[in-house]
């Protein structure tokens, strides 16, 4: 049995709606005590790439052979077409290197990078 009085709609929250994406913080081995948060998802399949392609050993990959080398190991749900690869791969070797995972051969032109055996 209805009661004939109308229903006011439920109002909508006037908070904003939150970003499920999960986030990670990195750090700049260039810029010490800074840090970004970032998509986990882009990271951690980058991550995975640049450790797979890094060499263990000095004298390492340059810039532009690590981000060529990267793109082959990369989900194409998480990276459509390679986009953005090049910013995601600087941006987790950077981070790798601050946390000693990933070293830089400094007396070679231009700068190469490798994969540390175990961290600092």
């Amino acid at each position: 049995m209805k009661s004939g009085k109308a229903v006011p709609p439920k109002k909508e929250s006037l908070a904003p709606k939150r970003n499920m994406t999960r986030m990670v913080t990195v750090q700049n081995i260039n810029v010490p005590g800074h840090s970004s948060r970032v998509n986990a998802e882009k990271y951690d399949a980058m991550r995975r790439a640049l450790l797979r392609v890094l060499p263990t050993r000095a004298p390492g990959l340059t810039q532009a052979e690590m981000f060529k080398a990267v793109k082959e190991h990369l989900p194409e749900e998480v990276f459509p077409g390679g986009a953005k690869a090049s910013w995601w791969a600087k941006t987790v070797q950077l981070d790798l290197e601050k946390k000693g995972l990933v070293g830089r051969s400094r007396d070679a032109k231009p700068l190469r990078w490798y994969r540390m055996k175990s961290p600092k």
